[in-house]
């Protein structure tokens, strides 16, 4: 591994940090704009005054907890978005995000770059999306062309990625959209010798599997790196690692990737995702990253 990287989301039509500071932010969904807490936003803002169509206020204890507070008439079954050519439903979540994650748009970007230049131009690629949530990474990838496999824990996480698919014109797309443990998953694929060209692991910090099983990142993470190496192979196209609101540090997880994956052809890199803010221009950090890109 060289140098940290820092892969920065640009503002798109959409989406865009307008400003950020005192440990909250200030972002634009369509024609709405949101305040949420953000403890990385230490400095000041660059505007005092924000004016906001709501606003999630935590609560006092530390279980990630609160509610929204409204101020327009949001439309709480959700309003429409799109990335690229991949539109999508947003909606204000109890858990204080809103149905997708806009600072993974350059990792999106950078599979789809990635896929482009597998070898054998003719064949279709096959991309798995684990921890995929409400499936619009699912969707940028099979829009690039990938046949997928989305997985996710939430049978409505899933639900809504198949909305979503509909949403988009894709519900046609060859997309697998599956309910399962992510790590269970994982296992059963190398026993039944499957590959992959492209893998995108965005794990929680803690989860529950559908049928109870608990994910600790921590612990857990060594052995789903060590199964996705077995889902890949000196042909395959890339692996994308995130990892958000944890201890670690990006070279601890660069280092778990490249003791993985350090025997195939290519480079292993990590370092920290980021959103640009509109007001200055400075880069919000959001989460760390490591992956594994093909020669």
């Amino acid at each position: 591994m060289n140098d940290l990287v820092t892969m920065i989301g640009e503002p798109w039509d959409d989406y865009g940090l307008v400003d950020s500071g005192g440990g909250r932010k200030l972002e634009r969904y369509g024609r709405f704009r949101f305040i949420r807490p953000e403890p990385q936003a230490m400095w000041a803002p660059a505007q005092d005054d924000w004016r906001a169509d709501g606003e999630f206020v935590p609560a006092s204890d530390d279980d990630g907890g609160g509610r929204w507070f409204y101020d327009t008439d949001v439309p709480l079954d959700g309003w429409p978005l799109s990335w690229r050519s991949v539109k999508f439903q947003a909606q204000c979540t109890p858990f204080r995000h809103l149905g997708f994650f806009p600072d993974m748009a350059p990792v999106w970007d950078w599979m789809r770059e990635c896929l482009s230049a597998v070898s054998g131009v003719s064949r279709t690629k096959t991309a798995l999306n684990l921890f995929g949530y409400t499936g619009v990474g699912t969707l940028a990838l099979s829009a690039a062309g990938a046949s997928m496999v989305h997985v996710d824990a939430s049978k409505k996480s899933v639900a809504q990625a198949r909305e979503n698919a509909a949403l988009a014109g894709m519900a046609d797309r060859p997309v697998r959209w599956i309910v399962d443990d992510a790590a269970k998953f994982a296992a059963r694929e190398v026993r039944r010798e499957r590959r992959y060209d492209a893998i995108l692991l965005d794990p929680p910090k803690y989860g529950r599997g559908p049928d109870g099983e608990m994910w600790k990142l921590e612990d857990d993470l060594p052995g789903l790196i060590a199964d996705c190496r077995r889902l890949v192979d000196a042909d395959s196209a890339c692996v994308f690692l995130t990892a958000y609101a944890v201890r670690l540090s990006a070279l601890a997880i660069g280092e778990l990737m490249r003791q993985s994956f350090g025997d195939l052809p290519g480079t292993v890199e990590c370092g920290e995702l980021g959103v640009r803010e509109e007001a200055r221009g400075l880069v919000l950090p959001t989460a760390i990253f490591a992956r594994w890109r093909n020669a």
